[in-house]
């Protein structure tokens, strides 16, 4: 299993609007692509403004491909980040899940 993570900061009054956002765009569009097994959503208080993580998990990297395209490392950015004042990060990162245990 690969988890792949992307971070984006916003001002806090943009903090609920854009991660209902989130959840109409990556989220959905990652949970309707072959390989996609789960996502989470993180959010902290950082430097007066929001910082929200997405991990996204996949079976493998050719499932991710199907998403993000060949070059999986650039960021898919949608067309209204920019009406939440996003600063997000332009890559991603990934990693090998090797252990997965949920309480």
């Amino acid at each position: 299993m690969i988890a792949r993570e992307w971070k984006a900061t916003c001002p806090k009054q943009h903090e609920q609007g854009f991660i209902e956002y989130l959840y109409q765009t990556g989220v959905k569009e990652t949970s309707e692509t072959d390989g996609f097994l789960g996502a989470q959503i993180f959010n902290r208080e950082l430097n007066g403004e929001v910082e929200i993580t997405l991990l996204t998990y996949w079976k493998d990297l050719e499932c991710i491909k199907a998403f993000a395209g060949e070059d999986i490392g650039v960021a898919k950015l949608y067309p209204e980040d920019e009406k939440y004042q996003l600063n997000p990060d332009r890559h991603v990162n990934h990693y090998q899940v090797h252990e997965n245990l949920w309480a």
